[in-house]
């Protein structure tokens, strides 16, 4: 329907009858609107385009309908035949239509011309979140005016059991003072992502305007320390579905807006004054602890203070993800970039909101820890991110659990490993034998989750040494529970958004690691010519590495090593005697075939296999990628070859 502008032949319709009844709106009625439209020949095209179907499959426009068989798009790698599904509207439900009828004033890309056929560009992709509803755009080319079209369909209703199956009013909608969040990505032509711009729009104005229909321009600002800075414009149309019988006046609008902004700013003033004042208190103990790390607020990406257990909430990955060791696996899987300062001189510091975090699906290791403590959480677990420093004195973060007998373990986000927890006693004799530890942190200056947040207030600060007992007073000093959910509660709160849920990956495993099994052999042959070296492949011993992959990955999720005799086994065979068998696993998080070979050429054990030369060489390789949600990905690679020794 955009495609045939079916909205403009419309109003050209109602402009005619308007025209030729001189103004009389009594003569415009819904079935002469349509009657024009099919003598004018735009409904018998509007139904050639759509190939509608009748229930036993023939076409209802007289066309036939040609159907694919046994075809593979090899660029569109989606697990679903069907990329854009269909929508199923509730009559009981009200909607908020949203259109973005594209964007402007993207100067930072003022110089950018159209690209040739076949070239890989930038491109911008629009995410949007709203009351647990996540939406993105097709990419479109970074331009100064990205042709940004797009339309979204968003449900309003109420969260509470019962008044989820009734039609939201005016006075229910007017309560709802969650926020459209939109996310920009810019994706470059090496794959990176940048989060370009975080915006949230306030859209209860479309309640108090003419047919319930409006339009607006959003000015999206940067992120972080260019946060005051505009980026572009986008022009956003919102209309309600169905319209209300009686509309609201603005000024209702701007006065409940008025007293939900005055309402959160009242809370956070007497929570500033708690957290001033438990501060002063927590100074009192002992005069060294301003040199701790006690986090108590911190920046998004909107440059906006928040306290730090509102970024913390309990988040289910549904049937994505089954348990908790899964989950500290995902999350390993999100890129890792630490947030870095116009000009340098040190590590600044952003904590992105969660949305637009996933959005990017790259952060620091404050946003991957926070990630990890919301879905451990979710699983049942009693987790607390940690605020600490590691090696070296740099600043970290990571998440702990505790159990309730008090068995501490951590786990670090950014690899997914785990690692217990048993505390020195400085006290015991030097004959008695103290643990090693295996875990990398230093020292701990406070935890928190959604509801509590404890400072370390003990002799030191030092891991090692740490008691994790969090109820007791003399070690760890806790902020009032009440104090944390005045400013963190949901209920309280409609500042900041809710966290989205977990989208499952839209790419199909399969056709993607065949994709980049076949880009590998052909650089790992380019390659051998330049060195004058013939390659033959050996299929079989390709298939047999698979085994071998799969084994890494369930090590890397449940720390359990499985199918490795089966494995050898199978090589042993397929290896001729007197032949040699070399081998070199490795794994990325991404699935460029040219970077992973790049980064391969580093190893010198892979250089032995792809530079082999022999009497019968034969080469393998194998490609495996494990998908997990938000597209992450643990992309698996084998390179092998087999070759009999000559003396």
């Amino acid at each position: 329907m955009l495609q045939l502008d079916i909205q403009t032949h419309i109003r050209d319709v109602i402009s005619e009858t308007l025209n030729e009844s001189n103004g009389k709106e009594e003569s415009l009625t819904e079935d002469g609107v349509l009657r024009a439209l099919k003598e004018k020949g735009i409904v018998d095209n509007l139904m050639q385009q759509l190939q509608l179907t009748s229930t036993n499959g023939l076409p209802l426009n007289g066309l036939p309908v040609k159907k694919a068989t046994h075809f593979v798009d090899k660029d569109e790698k989606f697990a679903s035949s069907d990329a854009a599904a269909k929508t199923n509207i509730d009559p009981t439900r009200r909607y908020l239509y949203m259109q973005f009828l594209g964007g402007k004033a993207f100067l930072e890309h003022l110089q950018e011309t159209d690209a040739l056929p076949g070239q890989v560009t930038s491109t911008f992709t629009l995410h949007i979140n709203f009351r647990g509803q996540r939406f993105k755009s097709r990419p479109v080319p970074c331009a100064c005016e990205p042709d940004l079209h797009e339309a979204f369909l968003l449900e309003l209703h109420k969260d509470a059991s019962g008044d989820a199956a009734r039609m939201a009013d005016a006075t229910t909608l007017l309560s709802l003072g969650d926020s459209v969040h939109l996310v920009l990505i810019k994706t470059e032509a090496t794959g990176e992502s940048v989060l370009v711009a975080s915006h949230y729009l306030e859209w209860r104005s479309v309640l108090a305007a003419p047919h319930m229909r409006c339009s607006m321009a959003v000015e999206l600002m940067g992120i972080g320390s260019e946060n005051k800075v505009p980026v572009g414009v986008l022009d956003v149309k919102l209309e309600l579905i169905p319209r209300l019988s009686v509309s609201l006046t603005e000024d209702v609008i701007t006065e409940q807006v008025r007293v939900e902004k005055s309402r959160q700013a009242e809370h956070e003033r007497l929570f500033l004054v708690y957290a001033k004042q438990w501060w002063k208190e927590f100074l009192q103990i002992r005069t060294t602890h301003k040199e701790r790390l006690i986090k108590i607020f911190a920046q998004d990406e909107n440059g906006t203070n928040r306290p730090v257990c509102s970024y913390v909430r309990p988040l289910r990955a549904g049937r994505m993800l089954d348990t908790p060791r899964q989950a500290a696996r995902f999350v390993s899987l999100l890129a890792y970039e630490k947030v870095t300062t116009l000009g340098g001189g040190g590590r600044g510091e952003q904590w992105t909101s969660m949305h637009a975090f996933l959005c990017r699906n790259k952060g620091d290791c404050e946003d991957h820890a926070v990630l990890l403590c919301c879905l451990l959480l979710g699983f049942g677990l009693d987790a607390f991110v940690c605020v600490g420093t590691k090696g070296r004195g740099a600043t970290h973060s990571w998440v702990v659990t505790i159990s309730s007998d008090l068995e501490v373990t951590f786990w670090e986000s950014l690899t997914g490993h785990r690692y217990l927890h048993r505390a020195i006693n400085p006290n015991d004799p030097p004959a008695v034998p103290q643990p090693k530890p295996a875990y990398p942190y230093k020292t701990i200056g406070c935890v928190f989750n959604h509801q509590n947040f404890y400072a370390n207030c003990q002799p030191t600060d030092a891991v090692e040494l740490c008691d994790f007992d969090l109820v007791n007073d003399a070690r760890w000093k806790a902020m009032s529970e009440d104090a944390v959910k005045s400013v963190c509660g949901h209920s309280v709160n409609v500042t900041w958004p809710c966290h989205p849920p977990l989208c499952p990956s839209s790419l199909d495993a399969g056709l993607v690691s065949n994709d980049l099994e076949r880009e590998l052999r052909a650089l790992i042959l380019q390659h051998r010519r330049d060195q004058g070296l013939t390659s033959a492949w050996d299929d079989h011993l390709s298939y047999l590495l698979t085994p071998a992959l799969a084994a890494y990955e369930t090590e890397r999720v449940t720390g359990l090593t499985a199918g490795n005799e089966e494995f050898q086994q199978a090589i042993r065979r397929a290896v001729p005697e007197g032949h040699t068998f070399k081998g070199y696993p490795i794994q990325f998080v991404h699935r460029n075939a040219r970077r992973a070979f790049a980064a391969c050429l580093k190893s010198p054990i892979f250089e032995e296999i792809v530079n082999c030369r022999g009497d019968h060489v034969r080469l393998a390789v194998r490609v495996r990628v494990f998908m997990y949600p938000e597209s992450a990905c643990a992309t698996w690679m084998m390179f092998a070859c087999k070759y009999r020794c000559v003396l």
